[in-house]
């Protein structure tokens, strides 16, 4: 049995972010709200200190590679319509 793993990278800014509580709380949000919509797992892999830009990966493991991919593009696209950050950047990988 093969399993497929997806993983996004997204770069985002939160440009109304004027402290750190405000960046992670915008982040949170996207977070929790992904988790529980996609059952994927979500973290803020970077730029953790500064106060307008994150870096966030996802990923999911499955057993149909489609499957997996159309997921990991649903989640990019929900970050782009997510008010309160600007996607700069995303890229999947599936392995």
């Amino acid at each position: 049995m093969a399993a497929s793993l997806g993983v996004l990278h997204l770069e985002v800014m939160v440009s109304d972010a004027m402290t750190l509580k405000d960046k992670r709380s915008v982040i949170k949000g996207f977070k929790d709200r992904t988790r529980s919509r996609y059952n994927v797992s979500v973290a803020e892999v970077g730029a953790q200190d500064s106060i307008r830009r994150s870096e966030l990966a996802v990923a999911m493991i499955g057993s149909d590679r489609r499957y997996v991919e159309g997921a990991m593009q649903k989640v990019a696209n929900d970050a782009e319509r997510n008010r309160g950050m600007y996607v700069v950047s995303s890229e999947i990988e599936l392995l």
